[in-house]
């Protein structure tokens, strides 16, 4: 369900960054397809969006080496 409600804070903020990783920050759980807990050891984490980390879900910088594009918003 969407809100535009935003008198209460979220539990987590995921920021997009312009040709780099997803980055989480907030109360959150990682877990995997089966519902396994993925532990993320700390509050905020950087999750891979270009698929070439050697470390996923976690981003560890590769977007760069590979020239990974990609925008901050829906469109881009």
């Amino acid at each position: 369900m969407r809100t535009d409600d935003t008198s209460e804070p979220a539990a987590a903020t995921i920021t997009p960054y312009e040709d780099g990783p997803l980055l989480v920050r907030g109360d959150f759980a990682l877990v995997t397809p089966d519902g396994e807990r993925i532990d993320a050891r700390r509050g905020t984490v950087a999750l891979c969006r270009c698929g070439k980390s050697a470390l996923k879900p976690f981003c560890d910088g590769t977007h760069k080496v590979a020239n990974f594009r990609a925008g901050t918003t829906r469109e881009g």
